[in-house]
């Protein structure tokens, strides 16, 4: 098979989206397939066999791991050259208005994934009346593929609501093997600065407002014997390290390969307060390296973290409930470990070579379904 795909963010950025699409090409790769990368300038030439072609463009200001790519040439003589089976669109913002008109006129089947909640994100940065603008323009995007797949229940469930059609549900994988509860280190303890005896919370993400990381420094206040941990950055780092101030609190920036592995391990309890997350990667990545998890009652963490067997779930944007649901773990130590066991048992369950494997039958499904033309060859 041969799959050309168009995103708008990828590597060196760090995100769920970088991560899926660097899966996927690897699991392209290794089952014999063929991949063709459309991607924002600065990504490599080239990442597990598949040819990276430069989209030219600036970072979207409210979230820069999104890269605003506006229609370009050039798109439409790449995909002749490579003659794809079909083409995947993930995560449209900009150059997803055209994906849907390059595909039609060359007869290839298209295919969406629905990564980031613009909509929801927009109320964050005081745009809120810009929600139902933003989900009727993803809508008219989405609505011109075959299928949408979504990374949750939760998230299919709110596009329905809003009109979007064809909706199917994938969810992503976690690498086990990086992510163990073996990777435990008294060094990295002490290196944020945590005391012996202590509890060390843990954030991994991206620190912006859309995360609600504003609410942990209110939440661990009254806390006894824990010390919290960021790892990651954003453009709301610096107003958080000042409400951090005299609070047992300690920022890493972002982490990556096995230093961000030994993070997980060497915690004792992931927070996850973001109520705007479609999915949320870095949870699987916590239960798979034996965590328990405190997440907020929304989005993707329905579909992960099951209450009061992997985790914990509190109102979403309620301190003091989050609060509570901390105390609660910090008070019955066995019960966080029975929690990280059965987490890790969940993540074991959902191997990145199974989820790519169901994407492959979305794949073959849509390609069984439609009828099939000559590629157009016309001159660029």
């Amino acid at each position: 098979m041969r799959v050309a795909l168009i995103c708008e963010t990828f590597l060196p950025d760090v995100n769920g989206v970088t991560t899926t699409l660097c899966r996927l090409l690897e699991y392209l790769q290794s089952n014999g397939h063929q991949a063709l990368l459309f991607a924002p300038q600065g990504a490599p030439d080239s990442y597990a066999g598949a040819e990276i072609v430069p989209l030219s463009g600036m970072p979207l200001p409210l979230y820069p791991e999104v890269k605003l790519t506006p229609p370009q040439f050039g798109i439409t003589a790449h995909l002749r050259r490579f003659k794809p089976d079909l083409l995947h669109l993930a995560g449209p913002a900009v150059m997803g208005s055209v994906v849907p008109t390059v595909s039609r006129n060359l007869h290839l089947p298209l295919i969406s994934s629905y990564h980031t909640d613009f909509g929801a994100y927009s109320h964050h940065y005081g745009f809120g009346f810009l929600q139902d603008v933003v989900n009727s323009y993803l809508r008219w995007i989405h609505n011109r593929s075959l299928i949408t797949l979504c990374p949750s229940t939760a998230t299919i469930c709110a596009l329905r609501s809003y009109g979007f059609r064809r909706l199917r549900l994938w969810g992503r994988g976690v690498d086990v093997d990086r992510f163990h509860p073996r990777n435990r280190s008294d060094e990295w303890r002490a290196s944020v600065g945590a005391k012996p005896g202590e509890t060390i919370l843990l954030y991994v993400g991206r620190i912006a407002a859309e995360k609600r990381i504003g609410l942990l420094p209110e939440a661990i206040q009254g806390l006894d014997n824990v010390h919290l941990v960021f790892v990651g950055d954003g453009p709301a780092r610096p107003e958080l390290e000042q409400r951090c101030s005299g609070l047992p609190v300690h920022f890493t920036g972002y982490l990556k390969g096995q230093r961000l592995a030994t993070a997980y391990a060497s915690a004792d309890i992931f927070v996850f307060p973001s109520d705007t997350d479609t999915f949320g990667q870095v949870i699987q990545e916590a239960m798979a390296s034996g965590l328990p998890v405190v997440g907020a009652r929304s989005g993707g963490t329905l579909d992960l973290v099951r209450e009061g067997i992997t985790g914990r779930l509190f109102e979403p944007g309620v301190a003091s409930d989050l609060r509570s649901q901390l105390r609660h773990l910090l008070n019955n130590p066995e019960m966080r470990l029975a929690m990280g066991y059965a987490g890790r048992s969940d993540a074991e369950k959902r191997s990145w070579p199974s989820v790519m494997s169901e994407l492959m039958g979305y794949y073959e499904k849509v390609l069984r379904h439609t009828p099939r033309r000559q590629f157009v060859h016309r001159a660029a």
